[in-house]
């Protein structure tokens, strides 16, 4: 079977959270559910942001830093992800291909692209680690029979 657009490799209706989030609950989601990009969304499903373990580490380890571990959590829970998320990234849709798909993760070292579709609602997720999956499976022998 030949995969040749985003539809079939994406990771179709992701864990997403409403921009009215906190960021405790993205800390508990990404643990877990062992994920590392979580779609930031409206109530109605339009994608708004893009949060990335990245990006919270860097706020999580920054709290730890000025208020104690101790505080963390009460922190974690009056920050909201709308004041963390990535607003500038990019998006695809699920008909696009594979090819181009690939070469702006190469680019761009991202490790994840928004899946939307004309309404800018989110159908699906990309990551880095979907390609390598693939890679994976393209280079294992093919069974003789």
């Amino acid at each position: 079977m030949t995969i040749t657009t985003v539809a079939e490799l994406m990771t179709a209706d992701p864990l997403c959270l409403l921009r009215s989030a906190s960021l405790k609950d993205a800390h508990d989601l990404m643990r877990q559910k062992n994920v590392r990009h979580i779609p930031v969304i409206e109530a109605n499903g339009e994608l708004v942001g893009m949060l990335t373990q990245k990006i919270m580490i860097a706020k999580v380890m920054g709290l730890m830093a000025q208020y104690g571990a101790t505080a963390l959590e009460r922190k974690e829970k009056q920050l909201l992800v709308s004041e963390l998320m990535a607003t500038d990234f990019a998006a695809v849709t699920a008909e696009q291909p594979l090819v181009e798909v690939a070469d702006f993760f190469v680019t761009n070292r991202h490790g994840c692209l928004p899946v939307v579709d004309g309404d800018n609602k989110i159908t699906g997720i990309l990551t880095s680690s979907d390609f390598v999956r693939l890679a994976a499976r393209l280079l294992k022998p093919t069974a003789q029979g």
